[in-house]
């Protein structure tokens, strides 16, 4: 199990431990799962960092891609790997997490305000 479905089994059983109890095989989902987080990291942290700049250094480039990686896995940590439900004090569901693509959807928004602007 890579470190995503670690975070993910420690979320889960935290937040909501009777959904947790409800997996019937909580090694193997967790480590799909984690899986699953590893490859819309891997995929996002492209499309956030974009392409190289002009004239850009290599302790530029180290920053802009660590940025991106940390905001994609911020993403994908809240998306993915959190619970999908909480349980309120009732011991009853509550729904929590948007989607990546509204995320995504909501970044192109604020480039195309941020063009206008310059």
């Amino acid at each position: 199990m890579n470190k995503y479905g670690r975070q993910a089994q420690e979320a889960w059983k935290t937040a909501s431990p009777t959904r947790y109890s409800q997996i019937q095989n909580p090694e193997d989902f967790f480590t799909k799962l984690g899986e699953e987080a590893q490859e819309q990291v891997d995929g996002l942290l492209i499309k956030l960092a974009g392409p190289d700049p002009k004239g850009e250094g290599y302790l530029e480039k180290v920053g802009r891609l660590n940025a991106a990686r940390n905001q994609a896995e911020e993403i994908v940590r809240y998306d993915l790997l959190s619970p999908p439900e909480t349980e309120d004090e009732d011991g009853e569901d509550e729904y929590v997490n948007p989607s990546i693509q509204e995320y995504l959807d909501s970044m192109a928004e604020a480039d195309k305000l941020r063009e206008q602007l310059y």
